[in-house]
This record gives structure tokens, sequence and C-alpha cells, in this order.
């Protein structure tokens, strides 16, 4: 979906009004955080932060595998 944005002055900085059909479909409302991803010449607006959701995941994996030293290293 290609859709143009008018960029607009918000106090000493830059902004664009997200639609409502595209807030609707990132599931965020007022208030929430997106996360801006820089491509080769594009940007990509997520809800959720895809870099700390695969580390924390990739965390979890090293907790499960590790569950003895980790609590070992806890004592």
């Amino acid at each position: 979906m290609t859709k143009p944005l008018k960029i607009i002055k918000i106090g000493n900085s830059a902004g664009v009004i997200l639609p409502k059909e595209i807030l609707a479909r990132l599931r965020v409302e007022l208030g929430d955080d997106l996360f801006l991803t820089e491509g080769q010449g594009s940007v990509t607006l997520r809800a959720a932060d895809v870099d700390f959701a695969e580390a924390m995941q990739a965390a979890e994996e090293i907790m499960r595998e590790d569950r003895d030293i980790l609590a070992v290293l806890a004592r």
C-alpha cells in the first residue's frame, strides 16, 4: 500500500499524521510507541521493536538450555 502523507510542523520538529486505517492495521493508538527501521532508501514503521523481541527470544532460549548453570550462579 502506498499512501501520501504530508509533513507538518510540530513545535521545533516535524511529523506526519497517520490515517485511522493505518493505526488500526498496526494495532496502535494515541500514546503507543512506534519503532522506525531504516532500510536502503526506505523506512519501516512497526508497532513492536523487532530487534528487542529477537534479543529476548535468544535470552529465553539460553535460560531454558542453561537453567542448571544459571541456578548455581544465582546462589
